[in-house]
């Protein structure tokens, strides 16, 4: 017969004990219950445990080797509920994300600090992929989430959310543009722009070209191979000028200038979102936004 974990228990704390009384009285239980399931478990091993004596039980020789055992086994299992209880509630588990923001400082990296400090035994794994490399991973579940500041199109996914960083030109530090109190868009109009086709350049090119065009004007945009941060080394050359994304500001070459674009209701920005499979039903995700609700609550959902 198999014998029940509830038993090893009771045999486990009937050796610290050294009583029968004593360890019913820490499981609260009745003592007749535990002395009938220790004999149970000593009839169904065909050996004899505890000694026993009206001062109390002392463990027999192959009930101190047993009891080794049984010790780890409680452990062990005790170990396992605990998990378990972690992976359900999201303090555990594994997440995979993808990204197209900086890591270097901002709101991804002050999340995924939230999320690491919050849930010790989280497994965070992250990747930083073009908007349709997120979609693919998406798709084939090779991801969990994926962050980004641009539409992510398909049937099954669905969005939330997550906060607003203000959009940045990086130009030279004796740029015209520089001796203005404010830049507004039109003043772009004959700016020529850079940007890399990875990461969120062509998010930031494309938000260019609509804001320019809005005003009658056509962007002039070069696309580069190159990292975003390499472009914004070059621009102390005179030959573009670029915009990215304010937590990406502080990775830029010391010898550019940083300025924000104005609008009418403040300055220009880009609002990232999370996007995940419907079907998701990954714990630690859930927990993640319940930390993004409690960081930025203005972006709140519930």
């Amino acid at each position: 017969m198999p014998i029940d974990i509830r038993q090893l228990r009771f045999a486990v704390m009937a050796a610290d004990a050294s009583s029968f009384l004593g360890a019913a009285k820490k499981l609260n239980v009745k003592q007749s219950t535990l002395s009938k399931r220790v004999g149970v478990l000593e009839r169904r091993l065909g050996i004899t445990l505890f000694e026993r004596s009206t001062r109390g039980v002392v463990l027999t020789d192959p009930g101190r080797a047993f009891i080794e055992v049984a010790r780890r086994i409680v452990r062990d299992v005790d170990g396992l509920r605990d998990t378990a209880k972690a992976v359900r509630s999201g303090l555990a588990g594994q997440l995979s994300m993808g990204f197209s923001c900086s890591l270097s400082s901002g709101n991804l990296r002050l999340v995924l600090g939230d999320i690491l400090k919050d849930c010790p035994g989280v497994e965070l794994d992250i990747q930083e992929s073009r908007p349709d490399q997120m979609l693919s991973a998406l798709q084939s579940r090779l991801i969990d989430v994926a962050i980004h500041a641009c539409q992510i199109s398909a049937v099954g996914l669905a969005h939330r959310p997550l906060w607003s960083e203000r959009l940045m030109l990086v130009l030279p530090r004796n740029h015209y543009l520089l001796d203005l109190e404010k830049v507004f868009w039109t003043d772009l109009r004959d700016a020529i722009f850079a940007f890399s086709k990875y990461s969120t350049g062509p998010t930031v090119a494309r938000v260019i070209r609509q804001r320019l065009a809005a005003h009658g004007f056509e962007a002039n945009i070069l696309v580069q191979s190159n990292s975003t941060e390499t472009i914004a080394s070059l621009v102390p050359y005179g030959k573009f000028i670029t915009a990215i994304p304010e937590s990406a500001a502080i990775a830029v070459h010391p010898d550019v200038a940083i300025c924000e674009i104005a609008e009418p209701t403040g300055t220009a920005h880009l609002d990232f979102a999370a996007w995940w499979s419907e079907d998701n039903d990954n714990p630690v995700l859930a927990r993640l936004f319940r930390l993004v609700d409690k960081r930025y609550p203005s972006f709140s959902t519930s």
